[in-house]
């Protein structure tokens, strides 16, 4: 580290400490250490100062108050830990000590790895998959409760379901909820309440304790009879710190079983206050209906006439009916009047002289005279051509010739010798007379 000739250089004392510091946290990383406690100090300060020692060794160890505050359990004297630590060097006394970041109970890491195994098996399968899970009754009528009648869990889930939502039945479905068979039991309670399908929603609750008093609802089955219940499940086990295996099955988790009861019902007070506003919102509503109606009705009251001063109103509008009625005849009359006498002031001026009419009359006869022979000859002319053209066409006059008209039975007129069959009557008309005949030979035209 220095050269041969050369002389070391002097270090101060703090110097020195915070370069075994450094060498210390750099040759030692972070690591889980398991010992027992003993001469645990809590500092006012919230610090935790204690020992961590084995059959051969100790170790000071110090636990600062950002790190201890976030445990929801307390360490004591003799309990066997494992700690999550840096060691390091306390400068100022020159101690070699841990810097404790995290503290379990001796033995937990390996049922947390079976946690984490249990959990990952069951997310591959779908258990937690959000799209499962249920939303909660707005306003249930019947509660179940899943946990143990001597629970003081179950004691304070009745409280706080008398305070928020007095109107909802409870029903329990005791069970052993830690020890030895209660992940069966609380499991069985599970699918009793499914299948009494008597309640419209289900709280899984115990109160908080160790992750050994709580392992009971990291089991499998409990998860399972979780998922398959029929109604929505809440879990409320522990504290909010605490998380198992029915959390993540269940349909909602609460922090606490107190959380599950208000998650799991409606608040009370909150129900009160709106039904007082919706009272209050009704009671204003009708009254300003109330209010509508009367001013309508005495807009229609004003409105409204006596039947006697209606008649009076029509009887004088009857009358001015009449007098202009009247007015109006006797102004068309005196219209007419000189219409007519204008007329007859007209005729009067135009009238011919009766000398020229009676010559014009006589010239108009002499000339319809002539005009009546002249159509009347022309008529006799066409009638005459008329006639003519009808007598060569007269059906009459082709008989008198030799030729004849042949009908079948029914009347009708043969043209063609295929509309008549061999054998079938027929009727030859003549000139004069007509025979029935009968078919005996045919000849195509």
């Amino acid at each position: 580290m220095f050269a041969p000739d050369s002389t070391p250089p002097v270090i101060s004392v703090s110097d020195l400490n915070r370069l075994a510091r450094l060498a210390v946290e750099r040759a030692l990383p972070i690591a889980w250490i398991s010992g027992e406690i003993s001469n645990l100090t809590r500092a006012p300060s919230g610090h935790w100062y204690f020992t961590l020692k084995d059959a051969g060794a100790a170790v000071r160890c110090a636990m600062f108050r950002n790190r201890n505050q976030c445990m929801d359990w307390r360490p004591e004297n003799g309990m066997q830990v494992e700690v999550r630590a840096q060691a390091t060097l306390y400068e100022p006394r020159g101690e070699f000590q841990l810097s404790v970041e995290a503290m379990r109970r001796a033995g937990l890491g390996a049922l947390f790895e079976a946690f984490l195994l249990l959990k990952e098996k069951l997310e591959k399968e779908g258990l937690f998959d959000p799209s499962r899970k249920r939303p909660l009754p707005a306003q249930p009528n019947c509660i179940g409760v899943v946990t143990s009648p001597r629970a003081a869990a179950l004691q304070d889930v009745l409280a706080t379901l008398k305070q928020r939502w007095p109107l909802a039945q409870v029903v329990l479905y005791p069970t052993q909820v830690q020890g030895t068979g209660s992940a069966d039991q609380i499991a069985k309670a599970i699918n009793t309440a499914g299948a009494r399908g008597e309640c419209d929603v289900l709280l899984v609750v115990r109160g908080g304790g160790s992750i050994e008093d709580l392992w009971s609802f990291n089991d499998e089955t409990v998860a399972r009879a979780i998922a398959a219940s029929p109604m929505p499940v809440v879990s409320g086990v522990g504290h909010e710190t605490d998380f198992t295996i029915a959390d993540f099955a269940a349909d909602v988790r609460a922090p606490t079983p107190t959380g599950a009861v208000q998650l799991a019902t409606p608040d009370k007070d909150e129900w009160l206050h709106r039904i007082k506003q919706s009272r209050l919102g009704l009671r204003t509503n009708l009254r300003r209906r109330l209010d509508f109606l009367g001013q309508r009705l005495d807009g229609l009251s004003r409105r409204l006439e006596h039947p006697r001063s209606r008649l009076d109103n029509q009887s004088r509008h009857l009358t001015h009916l009449t007098q202009r009625l009247v007015l109006a005849k006797q102004s068309r009359l005196a219209r007419y009047r000189l219409y007519v006498e204008r007329l007859g002031d007209r005729l009067t001026t135009s009238a011919p002289r009766p000398g020229h009419t009676l010559a014009r009359i006589n010239e108009l006869q002499r000339h319809l005279g002539y005009l009546g022979r002249m159509v009347l000859q022309r008529r006799a002319e066409k009638l005459d051509s008329l006639a003519s053209q009808l007598s060569h066409l007269n059906p009459q006059a082709v008989l008198e010739r030799g030729y004849s008209i042949v009908r079948d039975k029914s009347g009708h007129i043969l043209t063609d010798s295929r509309q008549i069959a061999h054998g079938e009557e027929i009727a030859v008309i003549l000139a004069k007379g007509s025979l029935d005949a009968k078919v005996f030979k045919r000849e195509p035209g």
